[in-house]
């Protein structure tokens, strides 16, 4: 039972950590770490339906709508109605908003790959397998 409560309180100062890493750095580069998640999740896209944009990112359902009108409003994400049905939409970034995924994407990915460079690739993908399993336990 000691074990246990160690590896949960280590995975949860572990996940704060970098979360903190890495929402400073997000911040940094102007954007809010929910505006960065659609955009990362947007990027490379045709765009998608916001309950496919729900489901991909961390950002719960009813923070999704105030983000999307706040990306709106600054020109980096377009909204087009589906079908004709007025409630449904098909969410895509702009071509500013192309441009900010390539610059920030990137920019980001840099910023945090030199905390794992001293994890060897046999490591990292020890390390992938073991949060992937955990993750599956609280899936099922």
């Amino acid at each position: 039972m000691e074990n246990f409560q160690i590896t949960i309180r280590e995975l949860v100062r572990c996940y704060q950590a970098f979360e903190q890493l890495s929402n400073r750095h997000i911040r940094a580069m102007d954007l809010t770490p929910a505006q960065f998640d659609i955009i990362a999740t947007l990027g490379n896209t045709q765009g998608m339906s916001c309950r496919e944009l729900s489901e991909k990112t961390l950002i719960t359902k009813g923070t999704l709508t105030g983000v999307l009108d706040r990306l709106e409003a600054r020109g980096i994400i377009n909204r087009e109605t589906i079908n004709e049905d007025r409630r449904s939409f098909r969410v895509y970034l702009s071509a500013e908003g192309e441009a900010i995924f390539h610059r920030t994407f990137k920019q980001h990915l840099e910023y945090i790959q030199p905390f794992f460079s001293e994890f060897t690739e046999q490591k990292l993908s020890e390390i992938t397998c073991t949060l992937a399993e955990l993750r599956s336990k609280f899936q099922d």
